[in-house]
């Protein structure tokens, strides 16, 4: 195949992202050709696979395709994927991994067709090259994913290696941690720009703070990162991809960008959120502070106030967090009057006990619990009021 030439691309996401996805890459120039509720589908080429990579905030993986077909079993799967000129694609020398998703009456295990496509992919290779590249299950480098729905295959060259979502700047991840790019879609959802203060109280690891600096800041989470899978494919253009790299790191927000307030009771939460932060680059633009979340500093004017509490699915006790839900009810109503307020939770009785009435409700998913973001307009004297 020609990756020069136009390509259908793959998007994926988490459920409950897709509409924060497409915003993103519409801003970027690209049109969309479909979309589902956990990705979309674009056609460009492999060096817009690279910025999108390099971009997107929400995205898990970019997926270039390769070959779609049909296939009645695994033994015409393994002919056909051995078929197609994988010594042009990988190296030898190359750390192979194949992922699938399967939904065929002749197969009952994914791994196994997994394995088929592994084993015709280095035969291949072995054959036209004279050796054989190494593979196993670590999903980075060069990474193949097979889509298998009844007699219809697709393969995919996965561009991101590793999901984007592993930024590579949480080296201190604390308990619990929400992933990277449900964060983004979290901060982007409250409309968060960088020109009104943002306060994160029970910041945890920082996350939710850090992708709202890097909002803020207009920097590409791609900087953050040093591997992607599109580096491990024959004919990568490093060129092309450094000067990408060198027209990112000039971007910069040119207003002026309000504070961002992360604090936290636990003094080894706020430590591991401060590290992360420096390594992410945006420690400069976040005061951290331990305290009781009622204490975090409220500055005057209009904000955004984001709160993620637990909600009783990993930790916590629900007869505890009840109290904590009222208190957050509190905290809105008492100390954060013309802000918006935020709070994303996995239990919705539990929100109950906030006690005003959420403005919105938007779904997330958070691994695979049903979430929302419930949304509060904090105006002067609000009224309580039972959800």
């Amino acid at each position: 195949m020609d990756f020069h030439e136009p390509q259908t691309i793959r998007i994926t996401c988490a459920p409950g992202l897709v509409d924060y996805l497409r915003r993103e890459v519409e801003e970027l120039g690209y049109t969309v050709d479909s979309f589902r509720p956990t990705g979309l589908v674009i056609t460009a080429g492999m060096d817009d696979a690279m910025r999108l990579n390099l971009f997107l905030r929400t995205a898990f993986n970019v997926l270039v395709l390769i070959d779609a077909f049909t296939c009645a079993d695994p033994d015409e799967l393994y002919e056909h994927v051995h078929a197609l000129r994988w010594e042009e694609m990988i190296s030898p020398e190359e750390y192979l991994s194949v992922v699938s998703s399967v939904n065929t009456p002749t197969i009952t295990d994914w791994r196994f067709a997994s394995l088929k496509v592994k084993d015709a992919i280095v035969d291949r290779v072995a054959s036209e090259a004279g050796a054989r590249p190494n593979s196993g299950p670590l999903r980075e480098n060069f990474v193949v994913h097979l889509y298998w729905n009844g007699d219809d295959a697709r393969l995919f060259l996965n561009t991101s290696g590793r999901k984007l979502a592993d930024r590579n700047y949480r080296k201190m991840p604390h308990k619990a941690p929400m992933q990277e790019t449900l964060a983004a879609g979290v901060i982007l959802a409250t409309g968060y720009d960088g020109s009104v203060p943002l306060v994160n109280p029970m910041c945890g690891s920082g996350t939710l703070a850090i992708e709202a600096a890097l909002i803020a800041s207009g920097r590409p989470p791609g900087l953050l990162r040093d591997n992607f899978g599109f580096m491990h494919r024959k004919g990568f253009d490093s060129d092309t991809w450094q000067s990408m790299r060198r027209s990112a790191k000039k971007i910069r927000n040119k207003g002026t960008i309000a504070l961002i307030i992360a604090t936290d009771i636990d003094p080894d939460a706020v430590r591991a959120a401060e590290n992360n932060a420096q390594t992410a680059g945006v420690h400069h633009m976040i005061r951290f502070d331990v305290c009781d979340f009622a204490q975090t500093p409220i500055p005057p004017g209009k904000g955004i106030v984001v709160i993620n509490p637990e909600y009783g699915e990993r930790l916590g006790v629900i007869a505890e967090l009840e109290k904590t839900y009222k208190c957050m009810g509190d905290f809105f109503k008492q100390r954060c009057p013309g802000w918006t307020g935020y709070i994303f939770t996995g239990n919705l009785e539990l929100a109950k006990k906030v006690g005003l009435r959420a403005s919105r409700r938007m779904e997330f998913f958070n691994a695979k619990i049903d979430c929302r973001l419930l949304k509060y307009e904090l105006y002067e004297g609000t009224r309580r009021k039972e959800d």
